[in-house]
């Protein structure tokens, strides 16, 4: 399976986007998933097996509880897959950075240009 078809289902990648935030419980993973998609525990854990089975999770014993981890390896695959094309968006995600920038500036200059309630005359306005 390629990384990105494990990636493509949404149940999955919610369970990571859970993972990212750092170990989670069996148990914890399903109340999210189950609650959020409607789906049974046997479900979850077979998304769970996907995961480990392809390298984006990694589970350890913890007494009874399995506690589940992002794998890093998985998340590499996925990143070499997809750098070929970060092209068509590294450069209007600068644009955009550079408008937003902009945009800022622009309002902390007009922060900077009321003074007491009332507009300087520097501004333009008397």
């Amino acid at each position: 399976m390629h990384a990105l078809d494990v990636l493509g289902d949404p149940v999955r990648r919610r369970i990571l986007e859970v993972l990212a935030d750092g170990e989670a419980s069996a148990g914890e993973l399903g109340a999210v998933i189950q609650d959020e998609f409607g789906i049974t525990q046997p479900a979850v854990s077979q998304h769970l097996r996907v995961l480990r089975e392809q390298a984006f999770a990694t589970v350890r014993a913890d007494g009874a509880r399995r506690l589940y981890a992002v794998d890093p390896r998985g998340v590499r695959e996925a990143d070499a897959w997809l750098t070929p094309f970060e092209r068509f968006w590294r450069g209007p995600l600068a644009a955009l950075d550079t408008e937003l920038a902009r945009g800022r500036s622009a309002r902390g200059r007009a922060e900077r240009s009321v003074v007491g309630g009332q507009e300087s005359p520097a501004h333009g306005k008397e």
